[in-house]
Order: structure tokens, then sequence, then C-alpha cells
């Protein structure tokens, strides 16, 4: 029986609060044992499997901090979710290969999940506004001088 939108609503919020908590094994708790996890244009290319996603989450979670993600749209198909959503929070780390240094970040995202008849997600492909996080910490470090 396909998930209700609401029921895909939750799952994935609740994949986006174990993020903002950093919280690796939440996150990976919502992700099929066979996950396809795919963070398009990530040096590895598309993971298969929760072990094979968490140095994925181990890494952002030490190079973004003090984030939180704002739902701006979704749209809701048979066991799918498209979800265009804006991520603010600081770089401390090398998010994307960028020095942070503790620094102000926002840019866009956006997720196309697919979930098992269990209500897990069975693959995430993830795009990154990554022209807005290459704009944004260059100028930063403009500014400073």
């Amino acid at each position: 029986m396909p998930l209700t939108p609401a029921e895909m609503d939750r799952k994935i919020d609740e994949h986006f609060a174990f993020e903002a908590r950093d919280d690796v094994e939440g996150v990976l708790s919502t992700l099929t044992p066979d996950v396809v996890h795919d963070v398009v244009g990530w040096p590895t290319g598309p993971a298969h499997g929760r072990a094979a996603a968490r140095p994925f989450y181990e890494t952002l979670f030490a190079d973004l901090a003090e984030g939180e993600v704002k739902c701006l749209r979704r749209y809701h198909g048979q066991n799918f979710l498209v979800d265009e959503s804006l991520w603010r929070g600081t770089a401390p780390g090398r998010p994307f290969g960028i020095e942070g240094r503790g620094r102000p970040l926002e840019f866009r995202l956006l997720h196309i999940i697919e979930f098992s008849e269990s209500g897990s997600i069975a693959r995430e492909n993830v795009w990154v506004d990554l022209a807005a996080v290459i704009q944004q910490l260059p100028q930063a470090e403009e500014r400073a001088a």
C-alpha cells in the first residue's frame, strides 16, 4: 500500500531532525539497509548501503554546524517525494572542499526521496546549490580583508 504524503513528510522530517542534531546513527536508522545514497557530485559517487553512506554524514557533520532546514516546497508521488529546502547554519570545516572558517552559510538543497513499502528511505538523491556555497564563503573572506 502506498505511503500517504503525511507519512512521507514525517519520515523526511525525522531524517532532517537527526541531521540537525548531527546524529549519524539516527540518520542511518531512517534508511533501508540497502539504501542508495547519492549526493550528486560527491567524490565517491553513489553509496550503496548504510555503512557506505556513513562517511558522508560524518564528513557533513564535521563541516557544517548549527544547521536548520526550512522546507520551501514539496511534491509527492507514489512512495516518493521531491523536497526543495533552504539550509542555514555555519561552516566550521571544509564544506564541499571550501574553507568555512566558522562563517555563516545558506544554500538550497533538492532531495528526491524514494521510500520502501515499510516507510524507510530506500533512495536519496541530493543536489546542493554549490554556486551559492562558492559565492558566500570567498565573499565573506574578502569582506574580512
